[in-house]
């Protein structure tokens, strides 16, 4: 079938509309209000059921699978530009701790979900050598990076991993609101949150989705005039170059190198690294507003989200039923486990917002673990989100080489050597971190909140 430009259009225009549908469901019914079930989420079902994968009543193209793979480079691209310039000797104690967390639950679930599926999973069912790395790719990276594993498997021959990774992140997805909210609960009454003491304490707008008039925050400055250029499109424009010379660089790559398939996400990266390097040495960062730059990832996230569900292959999910499920329940408990004992000891001051964050990132996305987080500290008292973003510089290379030569390398036959490397690094991070002093023990801290709330 020959793909026009009206293909693009009407395949944004129909997931618009499902993504306000699923606003007013959010603003409207209170079941979805109780869930915090987010709109992309809303929209992706809704697009799943009625398009090509479910009733065929919505005429999407056969672009709809792609889209991800573009939109995750944004967010990467993301990442660097417009960022501030940090005052190491202030934070560098919190962000640490934040980068070992970080760290911890990166190398854990996707080298647990590599691990579990090589000595476990391929023993009971016939499965390809990569399969384990879809809990990774869905529950710890979510669509986008479900997208880009895809790609890189689709490229060694498994085109299946695509449809399978997008089942990963909506599972996972919806494990972190069930979940979050479960241990959000409990926690609460145990004393352990700072910054609420009932569920029924948080504000209407984080259930309704809908922010009043009197506590609504602008998204962004304008810094560059408009006569000029709008300065929306302007912070568009930088993330599109970022993108562009990505593509350009990957087809150069692997137009040199065919045995090389390296993630658009990655590269993008480096590119939005080495732009933010170009706009720091002209001073041009001052006319970058990076809430803006977070405002276009935020929107690239969602779509991400509602595309990914969307193009969800049913019969490809149906035909490694058992085997994905046996993976998500290690997923949950896995996830689980990592909060329950690993960021208790890691985190001396406010550990349950930045363990509820956590639990959001490991099994949905960071985007859900901002949501969970807004529960626990509505008025954002915490440093999580600063320290995160500061430790994540740091944590994204590792991420880079697991996406990049993960699939590669389980492809190969050396899965188990894949997972060893990543839970063996786990285990060395842990034992240098506590003979340093940077960890605690767990009853300690857990004390240290129960008094903080109780004074």
């Amino acid at each position: 079938m020959k793909l026009s430009i009206w293909d693009l259009a009407i395949d944004v225009g129909l997931i618009s509309v499902l993504l306000l549908v699923g606003v007013i469901l959010r603003a409207k019914i209170q079941i979805v209000q109780k869930l915090f079930i987010p709109a992309s989420i809303i929209a992706g079902i809704a697009g799943l059921t009625l398009g090509p994968n479910g009733f065929d009543l919505l005429p999407f193209s056969e672009l709809v699978s792609d889209y991800p793979t573009v939109l995750i480079a944004v967010i990467f691209g993301a990442i660097p530009i417009g960022a501030a310039k940090v005052n190491w000797k202030q934070t560098f104690g919190r962000v640490r701790n934040m980068w070992i967390y970080s760290m911890l639950l990166t190398m854990l679930m996707w080298g647990g979900g590599a691990m579990i599926a090589y000595i476990l999973l391929a023993n009971i069912w016939d499965i390809p050598s990569g399969f384990g790395l879809i809990l990774g790719a869905g529950f710890l990276g979510g669509h986008g990076t479900a997208a880009a594993v895809g790609e890189a498997f689709s490229g060694l021959g498994w085109e299946e991993a695509t449809a399978l990774g997008y089942t990963s992140a909506t599972i996972g997805l919806i494990c972190a609101i069930l979940g979050g909210l479960l241990l959000i609960k409990m926690n609460a009454r145990n004393n352990q949150t700072n910054f609420i003491s009932d569920f029924k304490d948080l504000p209407n707008e984080l259930r309704t989705g809908l922010v009043p008039r009197e506590i609504r925050q602008s998204s962004g400055s304008d810094t560059v005039s408009s006569n000029s250029v709008d300065p929306l499109f302007f912070h568009i424009a930088l993330l599109a170059v970022v993108v562009m010379f990505s593509y350009f660089l990957q087809e150069g790559i692997q137009a040199i190198f065919p045995q090389i398939s390296i993630p658009l996400l990655s590269l993008s990266f480096v590119v939005g690294l080495l732009v933010q390097l170009t706009l720091n040495t002209t001073n041009a960062n001052d006319y970058v507003d990076k809430r803006v730059i977070d405002r276009i990832s935020g929107t690239a996230t969602d779509l991400i989200v509602a595309f990914g569900i969307t193009s969800i292959n049913l019969a490809v999910v149906a035909a490694y039923a058992w085997p994905l499920i046996a993976l998500f329940i290690f997923g949950v408990i896995w996830a689980y486990c990592i909060f329950r004992f690993i960021a208790p000891r890691v985190f001396h001051r406010h550990w349950f917002e930045n363990a509820i964050f956590g639990w959001g990132w490991s099994t949905g996305t960071v985007a859900m673990g901002i949501a969970l987080l807004r529960i626990v500290d509505p008025k954002t008292k915490s440093t999580t989100l600063d320290d995160y973003a500061l430790g994540y510089i740091g944590m994204v290379p590792v991420e880079i080489l697991i996406i990049t030569f993960g699939p590669i390398m389980m492809m190969a036959g050396t899965g188990g050597l894949f997972s060893l490397i990543l839970l063996g690094a786990s285990v060395v991070l842990i034992i240098i971190a506590a003979k340093s002093g940077w960890l605690t023990s767990i009853q300690e801290t857990r004390n240290i909140s129960r008094d903080s709330n109780v004074s």
